[in-house]
């Protein structure tokens, strides 16, 4: 299992040189001086000079590079000369130095996503932290409801076989599946936020960090979480209930389900014993990707309900061409998803033995 695991990382460790690898020189090739967009309007000939030479602007495309990968790592290296290119001289960044070569640091960090051309220069890594934490709750509560309900419903579903209840789950989870996310949340926020605001006391729009009308600091909202938790978890939901009863019929086939049943087990011991851990993998399989596309940004729904999480912060940094928060978010995406389909193969061989980690 370890070596299992170490592989793996390896393999994510490619995966992730890939991607910076492609955002860099997919977002350095936009027109556009990279230093005009960090001054906005205020820019001078002597302040443009200055930010090109601190943040390497002036070099060629691949020393650029070099230097991106060197502020994206763990282990980089820095020179001594302050008038040198290094984060170090932005005085923000902690960094414990392993080994001095001459002019030149050897420093284990955390990853250096640079700064915000819009924000004042704040720190990349500062607007992902701010607003990572509301797309996970979101996700989160979204992704145990459709787990939750999928499951019981896809039980149901499967034990209640070509009846009418069955029929009926089958059209909730098909236009569950069919109906876009943006529409859905259109409607939602238009009919439970406003049609009907004076018995839900729901608003259309809303985060879940709200400022107090008197000055009194920010508090938590939680009935904003309502409308799109339910929004997002629709298309997992009508996924689970489908995977979860179709595995579901195929497991009760088996032989050693009739054996189960001859012995005089009843129909919940059957399921609760045999049936539902050799069932799951299927749907485990669906929720780990539903799950990392929902951290990495339910882009349509958080727009929608104003939001204030990854997903809104990725279609404002677009609009004003904010390069390192984009490249920033989009390489901590790619490290979500890697770690999920780790753990997802972990949980794997533990709910079948069968499946051997190589």
């Amino acid at each position: 299992m370890f070596q299992y695991v170490i592989n793996k990382f390896f393999y994510g460790f490619l995966t992730l040189f890939g991607v910076v690898t492609v955002i860099f020189f997919l977002f350095n090739v936009l027109p556009g001086d990279p230093a005009r967009m960090m001054l906005d309007q205020r820019e001078d000939t002597e302040q443009l000079q200055n930010i090109r030479k601190k943040y390497g602007f002036d070099k060629p495309i691949f020393t650029q590079y070099l230097y991106y990968l060197n502020d994206v790592s763990l282990l980089s290296f820095h020179s001594t000369n302050v008038n040198d290119y290094t984060f170090l001289t932005d005085g923000k960044y902690k960094a414990q130095k392993i080994i001095s070569i001459k002019t030149v640091h050897v420093v284990v960090k955390y990853p250096y996503l640079r700064t915000s051309f819009q924000k004042n220069g704040k720190n990349v890594s500062e607007v992902i932290s701010e607003t990572l934490p509301n797309t996970a709750i979101l996700a989160t509560f979204a992704m145990l409801i459709a787990l939750l309900l999928g499951i019981v419903m896809g039980i149901l579903s499967a034990l209640y076989k070509d009846t009418f209840f069955d029929k009926i789950i089958a059209v909730i989870s098909t236009l569950g599946m069919s109906v876009p996310s943006f529409f859905s949340a259109i409607l939602f926020a238009w009919f439970f936020g406003f049609i009907l605001h004076e018995y839900t006391g729901l608003e259309m729009t809303g985060s879940l960090y709200e400022v107090d009308n008197f000055g009194n600091g920010m508090y938590i909202q939680w009935k904003n979480l309502i409308l799109p938790v339910i929004v997002l978890g629709i298309r997992p939901l009508a996924v689970v209930i489908q995977l979860m009863r179709n595995s579901l019929l195929e497991t009760l086939n088996h032989d050693y389900i009739r054996t189960a049943k001859a012995k005089g087990l009843t129909a919940y011991q059957v399921i609760k014993i045999h049936a539902l851990k050799n069932s799951l993998n299927p749907v485990i399989t669906a929720i780990s990707g539903w799950f990392a596309s929902m951290l990495a940004g339910a882009v349509f729904i958080e727009y929608i309900f104003n939001w204030n999480g990854l997903g809104k912060e990725i279609v404002n940094s677009l609009n004003t061409l904010d390069l390192p928060v984009i490249m920033g978010t989009v390489l901590v995406v790619a490290t979500l998803f890697i770690v999920i389909n780790i753990l997802v193969d972990v949980i794997y061989s533990w709910l079948d033995p069968r499946i051997k980690i190589n």
